[in-house]
């Protein structure tokens, strides 16, 4: 009864983060009715249009790509489970902190080209899989070590050893596959980083 108590009070976090990328799927892919270049995430333009930090996070490029960051949340709501998550709001909380710091990291780094060899990266980058792979690389930690509070606020994450087997698995092929055409290995390192950063924090 206690387990299904838990699941009855986080639930609609991840219902909601689900929800919220089929739907803006529907619009930009199917329908048709918003153009999925104006939420890109483009470096060079993002001094002037600051909105594509979270709304580059929403859109996919094609179904696959959005049933694979669908499965990412299956996933992560399931170790959080697992872990024994006590927050009603961690999930939602860190999708948003994660964007931002996310970015930084992107940021950060596109400037350290830039001013090196000055070379400033001119891509696209869209997609859920960067905040995945940051909770990929928290919950990777939490089930070494536990974490009991996530900024000030109590989640109670316990280590666990199943989750640790299956995060390392799922994080080692997950690195394989940012390898592949047309996977942005950036945004899957960065958040995978800032998950690890969050986690510390």
């Amino acid at each position: 009864m206690a387990f299904n108590n838990l699941i009855s009070k986080n639930e609609w976090q991840y219902i909601l983060s689900a929800s919220l990328l089929l739907i803006v799927f529907i619009l930009t892919d199917l329908i048709g009715v918003i153009d999925k270049e104006y939420f890109y995430f483009v470096p060079r333009l993002i001094s002037d249009q600051p909105h594509r930090i979270f709304t580059s996070i929403l859109i996919h490029a094609d179904l696959n790509h959005l049933l694979s960051n669908l499965g990412g949340i299956i996933i992560t709501r399931y170790f959080l489970m697992r872990l024994g998550i006590e927050s009603r709001f961690f999930y939602l909380k860190f999708i948003l902190i994660c964007s931002f710091l996310n970015f930084f990291i992107i940021w950060f780094y596109e400037k350290i080209l830039s001013y090196f060899l000055n070379f400033y990266p001119n891509y696209a980058a869209l997609g859920f899989s960067g905040i995945i792979y940051a909770l990929f690389g928290f919950l990777l930690l939490a089930s070494f070590y536990g974490k009991s509070h996530f900024l000030g606020k109590k989640i109670g994450l316990k280590s666990n050893y199943e989750v640790q087997k299956m995060s390392k698995t799922i994080c080692l092929i997950g690195l394989i596959f940012s390898f592949l055409p047309g996977v942005s290995l950036l945004g899957h390192i960065s958040g995978f980083i800032a998950g690890c950063f969050l986690f510390l924090i």
